[in-house]
């Protein structure tokens, strides 16, 4: 990579860096075969297409150029590009020099496709829309999947992620022997990295972020480890030194730095709602765990003791309500079904109950009503108008009662937004997790956090949807004085 760098990049110097090291000595176990699925987080701007697509294939076709390639990126334009870099470095002096026996096809030398004179080939297609059907590869890379302008889009991500599961992942021509590496910056909890992690498994992960977190510190199989040590530390202070990144930060913004930069789906104290905005609650039978707050993450990183209050009995509440946000279908892929029980005194909101699952429209029947006979005051049941909401209430109206059917104003984010006051002001309370029973609560908790980076939003609407109607004030009665009247009337304040 060194000697070969004036050869791809002229005139612009090599700036060597531990983390290209590190790059390099994953991608040498794959060819071992030391690892055969790597995914590789990393900020953007640090040499990541370079080394993968470009200088790594090269390498190992010096070794063996037989090896068939498929590269593909959110771009074709991308992946186009660094086929015609690496061909540009196969063809020059300095590499016919050393490996003459890496010879390309005349006949078969294009953008898009080259081939070897051994048999092997490179080819570009893009993501989610290549035509990788009918081609075959011993390494697939995949290099930036996802545009950070459509990563939010639900329809456009589960898209992508089909592809991949569908088209990108059958394109082996030897499944027992076949490679991937993954190279990408994370811009969603569910992007293919969150995704390929949570539901798939098996994958090598070096993620690399642009500030050391001695908490997410990356240890491999191949004995590498982050060798930072301080938190904040930076992954290349000569290229991106602290004025740059922060200022890099300002530019992105919370959820863009804390993506791209950090290598999470969202900041860590959280984007719209933050972590630690929260308050909590017990119940009598729990009231020793009042000395034992709940610790979460504040702006800084900093762990912070939450605080947490008494809860008022249920027979002293103002309000008691359901929210539910329901799904139309329950695939994996697709949102959950999301119920929620709230009750309010006063100004103060307290979650009382929540589940969100992935659940036919039977399956979704029959859980409001398991709701509904777990929480019998809680009388309203705000639906949301859309989906499978209008046939839950048809198909229940008759049996419970209570439907509100709630047309949404806005758009997801803005309706999380419209609440965030209430739970900034510490007037929204989760039941403490060390209570029996609510096990759920933090991952609801990080949820909520992460929204709209999250994988779902199911919770973060039913949530926002109970909010906003806890927080508008109840009507006010007409106060005005009784009209004359010849005769003397008492009136009696109540």
């Amino acid at each position: 990579m060194k000697a070969a760098w004036p050869v791809v990049e002229p005139g612009r110097p090599f700036r060597d860096n531990w983390h290209l090291a590190a790059i390099c000595d994953h991608l040498e176990a794959v060819t071992r075969g030391q690892l055969r699925r790597l995914i590789i987080n990393i900020p953007p701007r640090m040499t990541k297409s370079l080394t993968v697509s470009v200088f790594w294939p090269a390498w190992e076709w010096a070794l063996d150029p037989s090896v068939r390639w498929l590269f593909t990126s959110y771009s074709l334009h991308l992946s186009v590009r660094d086929n015609v870099r690496a061909r540009r470095l196969i063809q020059s002096p300095w590499y016919q020099a050393r490996w003459p026996h890496v010879r390309l096809e005349d006949d078969q030398n294009q953008k898009i496709r080259y081939e070897t004179t051994r048999g092997g080939y490179r080819i570009a297609v893009s993501f989610a829309g290549g035509y990788a059907t009918g081609e075959g590869g011993d390494r697939r890379v995949v290099d930036d999947p996802h545009s950070a302008a459509d990563v939010h889009s639900d329809v456009k991500r589960e898209g992508d992620l089909e592809w991949w599961r569908e088209t990108w992942s059958t394109r082996s021509t030897n499944p027992d022997s076949d490679r991937e590496v993954i190279i990408m910056q994370r811009l969603h909890e569910r992007d293919l990295t969150g995704f390929i992690l949570a539901e798939v498994g098996g994958y090598e992960h070096l993620c690399l972020p642009m500030r050391f977190d001695p908490e997410r510190r990356c240890t491999t199989s191949i004995g590498f480890t982050d060798p930072r040590t301080r938190a904040g530390e930076l992954l290349d202070p000569d290229r991106f030194p602290d004025h740059v990144v922060t200022d890099l930060e300002r530019r992105l913004g919370p959820y863009g730095a804390a993506g791209q930069l950090q290598q999470a789906p969202a900041p860590i104290a959280g984007g719209i709602v933050k972590a630690h905005w929260f308050a909590y609650w017990v119940d009598d039978e729990h009231a020793h765990l009042l000395d034992d707050p709940p610790k979460v993450r504040d702006d800084h990183g900093t762990l912070v003791e939450a605080r947490v209050v008494l809860r008022p009995r249920l027979e002293d509440m103002d309000t008691l309500l359901q929210s539910w946000d329901m799904a139309f279908k329950a695939t994996a892929g697709s949102s959950r079904v999301a119920g929620q029980v709230w009750a309010q005194k006063g100004a103060d909101a307290y979650l009382l109950d929540s589940r969100a699952d992935h659940l036919t429209f039977t399956e979704t029947v029959a859980a409001v009503e398991e709701m509904s006979a777990r929480w019998p005051t809680a009388y309203t049941k705000l639906v949301e108008d859309k989906a499978n909401g209008p046939a839950v209430i048809d198909a229940l109206r008759s049996r419970l009662g209570g439907f509100v059917p709630v047309e949404p104003s806005g758009s997801k984010v803005a309706r999380m937004h419209a609440v965030t006051p209430m739970i900034a002001a510490g007037n929204v309370h989760l039941p403490h997790p060390k209570m029996r029973g609510y096990h759920w609560v933090e991952g609801l908790r990080a949820r909520l956090a992460t929204f709209p980076a999250g994988a779902s939003s199911d919770e973060a609407d039913a949530t926002s949807q109970a909010l906003i109607k806890l927080q508008r004030p109840a009507p006010v009665r007409d106060t005005a004085p009784p009209r004359r009247s010849s005769r003397v009337t008492t009136i009696r304040r109540r």
